[in-house]
């Protein structure tokens, strides 16, 4: 006799409960606790705590997110319920919500429903198929690898309820007139796609439930059982956490990358004698700069966005570049994002987190001077994080251009490269013309005596983040005429390639 299939939802179908005397008896220690363990949170400030919510219609999530915040002290807990996607966040990629809503270190986000809730529904309705939901399963272990890398505390809690019970539950609010309110057309909707939601929220679960970021399932249906077991494993949850040294798992050593054995490097092949004539350069600049300002009016650019970014040596010509670009579009169309050290707010979230907020909405251009790529080239040069953190952040970078790239976001990137002796010679000229004094500073004298490493470290950035989406455009900036023609050439044809598309 074949054995019958096990289901990871069967314990949560045994009818677990607590009694009321038993519950009040517990609640009091149990919610001091959790107010000191929110204290020390706050106090040690070194890692958020993420609780997201989800499950059954009808097994208590909207509850529980309201417990939690009658439990804890609200005014350090950020709580976030989406719903259908409103026109801002439709026009960017599916996640931007998300980053925008995460915690900063010292605090808990509660996400009542989260990047989980659309694979699954649109999976359950037919809208997508196998392959597009275990590519989006694929990205959101790596978005909460990425989290839990930069220390967070992620507490995934499903609710469940058996078909018989999620019924009763249902009828039962419907019967009460003081919460007949809370059921849906939708709720009953999904009652009906029962079956089919069960199955597929178990392949998700059993595949995004990793050591980083596991999910604890909870049998919904008796409030005081659920209570009691959602507040304690938040309360161990902190506590373990912060019983640990800097309030971040330990990061696993990461293996050295390869070194060309001939010490022959891209970076190093370029030729920086390539020049353009004044008059050329004049022609050709009034030539792209209107090809661009075509471009943008085209009626298609509505339905893209497009993102520049600006890397390079200092001193190389980033500055100028753009000022080139922004002359030939409406000042209305694009925004600047200058990048410098990250604020004590920005400091507070992942690394990513303050370009996410930059992303540009439909019909527009977002221009970042220098970007997130300062994570693997400053950070790593100087030693500001660590190896494990600007390894992993190879593929990070990678995973959020695709992301873009995925939302019809052209991604056009240059990086600028001069010689060592022309940064001296402009290191000095700025040191003597007044009005340019301010762009000269003791870090880029500094900068230069790490010329090698950040050659290295430049050399591997674009080996390992240029990809078919978002390729890298080196630009030979020993010459400001052609490096500028450069860039405007290039970004007309990325953005006509796009709207031809």
């Amino acid at each position: 006799m074949q054995a019958e299939k096990q289901s990871m939802f069967e314990s949560a179908e045994l009818g677990h409960k607590i009694d009321k005397k038993t519950y009040k008896e517990q609640v009091p220690a149990l919610r001091e606790a959790l107010l000191d363990a929110q204290f020390d949170l706050a106090q040690a400030g070194n890692f958020p705590v993420i609780i997201l919510i989800g499950g059954v219609d009808g097994a208590g999530k909207g509850e529980t997110a309201n417990l939690l915040n009658e439990w804890m002290d609200p005014r350090h807990i950020h709580t976030q319920a989406f719903g259908a996607l409103s026109d801002e966040e439709s026009e960017r990629p599916l996640m931007w919500r998300f980053w925008r809503a995460l915690p900063p270190k010292g605090k808990v986000g509660i996400y009542f429903g989260s990047w989980y809730t659309e694979p699954i529904v649109k999976r359950a309705y037919g809208e997508t198929d196998k392959e597009t939901l275990s590519y989006s399963l694929e990205e959101i272990v790596r978005f909460e690898k990425m989290l839990t890398d930069e220390g967070a505390l992620i507490l995934k809690f499903w609710f469940h309820l058996s078909k018989e019970k999620q019924k009763e539950r249902i009828h039962s609010l419907e019967d009460n007139p003081k919460t007949r309110w809370r059921v849906t057309e939708i709720d009953k909707r999904h009652l009906k796609l029962y079956d089919k939601f069960r199955e597929i929220s178990e392949h998700v679960l059993r595949d995004t439930s990793t050591a980083e970021a596991p999910w604890i399932i909870v049998e919904g249906f008796d409030a005081n059982y659920r209570n009691l077991t959602v507040g304690k494993q938040v309360l161990q949850a902190m506590r373990k956490r912060l019983e640990q040294h800097d309030g971040r798992p330990l990061a696993s050593a990461a293996p050295p990358l390869m070194t060309p054995v001939d010490n022959l490097q891209l970076i190093n092949t370029l030729d920086l004698s390539l020049k353009l004539d004044k008059t050329i350069y004049e022609r050709k600049l009034e030539k792209y700069q209107g090809r661009l300002n075509i471009l943008t009016r085209d009626p298609k650019f509505k339905d893209i966005s497009v993102i520049i970014v600006f890397e390079g040596l200092d001193a190389a010509g980033k500055g100028g570049s753009i000022r080139r670009i922004t002359h030939a579009i409406d000042a209305r169309m694009f925004s600047i994002t200058p990048i410098a050290a990250p604020t004590e707010e920005e400091r507070a979230q992942p690394y990513l987190w303050r370009f996410w907020r930059h992303i540009p909405r439909r019909g527009r251009l977002a221009i970042f001077d220098r970007s997130w790529y300062g994570r693997v080239l400053v950070e790593r040069v100087e030693g500001l994080c660590s190896e494990y953190d600007w390894m992993r952040a190879y593929s990070e970078i990678n995973d959020f251009e695709e992301q873009q790239a995925r939302n019809d976001i052209v991604l056009v990137k240059f990086w600028l490269q001069i010689s060592k002796e022309e940064q001296l010679r402009r290191f000095e000229e700025r040191q003597q013309i007044s009005f340019k004094r301010f762009k000269i500073t003791d870090e880029d004298w500094r900068n230069r005596e790490k010329w090698d490493d950040y050659q290295a470290a430049v050399s591997d950035m674009i080996d390992r983040t240029s990809t078919l989406h978002a390729p890298w455009t080196v630009v030979e900036a020993e010459d400001k005429n052609f490096a500028r023609i450069k860039i405007l050439k290039t970004l007309c044809e990325r953005i006509e390639q796009a709207v031809a598309d």
